[in-house]
């Protein structure tokens, strides 16, 4: 059986120990970054490819499910070759197929680079938090909820921005020639900067394949389901039904080896510990809002207001600058009030946030963005840092990888049901809606011709010909009925997400955080 040693940093100066630290924090900042970087240019990028809708959607899922395989085997491999050498291998790896999407010729090899992009990457994710809680104590280790929790959530958040801006000052290629120069600066400078701790080189002799092979079976197929179901009619498509099937085998076998295995490639123990579990849970719907509202504000600007790349960018960015705002509050309250308190407070702000956005109209731009954002964004550090502090202090240090893999996953799995589950809604509210305009319509006719009949005249100035005047304006009559109705879902998709973080609330009483500088648990 493995004895599993602690993550230690024994005889490196605090300042060295910081400059670690904030590379790594850099690193991951751009693994989670390039998430939702390409959500607002997937037209550029389309176009560029000749791709079709279907395919497009791809370049975001592979990323995505490459990286949520990667996440929980990151906690292995770092103590089989060391986090130095996992970290460093992991950034170049990322910093060359960055460098490989931007050349890409073709949606196939997009695609292809892009998973590769999103496996490697996934190990500086969750190896950040182990290294961070393991290398510090007292204040400092204090800090580090806030520093990571703003990181894991400032990324995704202006990965939107980021991209539309790129996109549209240079070319939608630059969102991954840009990650060259620093991913370059750390695998180069990691290595030198001392070891954090020792490789155990034997872990890879006795590695249990089937472990690896169900774990990637299991959260492969469940995010390829998740991603497909919505656009594919769930089960009744055999592709998402079969992934389904795969997923569902995959995890009985890989829940079967985590108990009987005798070199796991990941423990479930942490979840022993019930307010390790809880603040699981928590993070699950914290993902969930995190990304399904990242997600579904660039789709409501481009869809209903024709937003281009650049205007969705520096519409969503609002989000952004209030995280920074709130970033040193957060920390603030993290070291001096019960984190249940303090998360209490994000939650219900973060609902406010969205129940604001359930009022949501087809006029809507930056101004009525502005103040749902702002909340939103104020609310996701006080949701994050006191989250972290109740998953990861008080864990035996044999335990942090393994506790920070299963927390960091817990966020992107509740990304993925959320994006799939808000699509879902989208879908059936427009429909709903549709179909009740439609009948209201019908009971009003006088009202829709008469509506009808301005757009004809209106059309008429553009067009000699009366018969093509009417076809406009049938069309444009068409698009106000579908951006009413779309605009209405996104309503209703709003008001349920916000009811979701309201229940969510009821588990925040029974976590019990561990005191900031309580010393770790025995390992025996």
């Amino acid at each position: 059986m493995n004895t599993q040693p602690p993550v230690t940093a024994a005889g490196l100066s605090e300042g060295r120990k910081l400059v670690i630290f904030a590379i790594m924090a850099f690193g991951q900042f751009m693994a989670l970054l390039d998430i939702q970087i390409v959500a607002g240019s997937l037209g550029s990028i389309q176009a560029g490819l000749s791709a079709g809708p279907d395919e497009i959607a791809w370049v975001q899922t592979a990323y995505l499910m490459a990286e949520i395989v990667m996440i929980p085997l990151a906690a292995f491999l770092s103590q089989a070759i060391s986090t130095r050498w996992l970290f460093t291998a992991s950034a170049g790896l990322f910093t060359l197929s960055s460098l490989m999407c931007g050349m890409a010729w073709d949606i196939n090899s997009m695609i292809a680079f892009r998973a590769i992009q999103g496996f490697v990457g996934g190990a500086m994710v969750p190896t950040v938090f182990a290294t961070g809680f393991a290398m510090f104590d007292g204040p400092r280790r204090a800090m580090i909820p806030a520093i990571l929790g703003m990181v894991s959530t400032l990324a995704p958040t202006l990965g939107p921005s980021v991209g539309g801006w790129v996109t549209d000052i240079a070319d939608w290629r630059w969102l991954f020639f840009m990650n060259v120069p620093a991913g370059i600066a750390i695998t180069c400078l990691l290595p030198v900067l001392g070891k954090v701790d020792e490789a155990q080189l034997g872990m890879l002799r006795r590695i249990d394949w089937l472990h690896v092979g169900s774990l990637a079976l299991f959260l492969g197929g469940l995010q390829y389901m998740l991603e497909e179901g919505p656009r594919h009619e769930w089960f009744s498509d055999t592709g998402v039904a079969t992934a389904a099937w795969l997923s569902l085998v995959g995890a009985v076998v890989f829940f079967e080896r985590s108990f009987y295995s005798t070199m796991p490639v990941l423990k479930l123990t942490p979840f022993l510990r019930p307010t390790f579990a809880m603040a699981c849970v928590l993070n699950l719907v914290i993902g969930f809002g995190l990304y399904s509202a990242t997600y579904l504000a660039p789709v409501y600007l481009g869809r209903v207001r024709d937003y281009s790349s650049l205007q969705i960018g520096g519409t969503v960015f609002v989000t952004g600058l209030t995280m920074a705002f709130a970033a040193p509050i957060a920390a603030r309250l993290s070291t001096k009030v019960d984190g249940r308190y303090v998360i209490s407070v994000g939650f219900s702000l973060f609902a406010a946030g969205l129940w604001m956005f359930s009022y949501i109209g087809p006029e809507w731009g930056f101004w009525q963005f502005f103040a749902p954002q702002a909340v939103r964004g104020f609310a996701m550090l006080l949701c994050i840092v006191p989250a972290v502090g109740m998953a990861l202090n008080g864990v035996a240090p044999s335990e942090l990888r393994y506790a920070s893999g299963l927390f960091n996953l817990m966020r992107n799995l509740g990304g993925a049901i959320g994006i799939a589950v808000v699509n879902t809604w989208l879908q059936d509210f427009g429909r709903l809606h549709a179909l009740r305009l439609s009948e209201g319509l019908a009971e009003a006719p006088e009202k829709a011709g008469a509506v009808l009949q301005g757009l004809t005249a209106y059309a008429s100035q553009f067009t000699p010909d009366p018969a093509r005047a009417v076809g406009l304006a049938q069309s444009q009559f068409a698009r106000l009925v579908t951006r009413e109705a779309l605009s209405l879902a996104f309503a209703d998709v709003f008001r349920l997400m916000a009811w979701g973080f309201i229940l969510a609330l009821v588990i925040v009483p029974f976590c019990k955080p561990a005191p900031q500088d309580a010393p770790p648990p025995s390992e025996h």
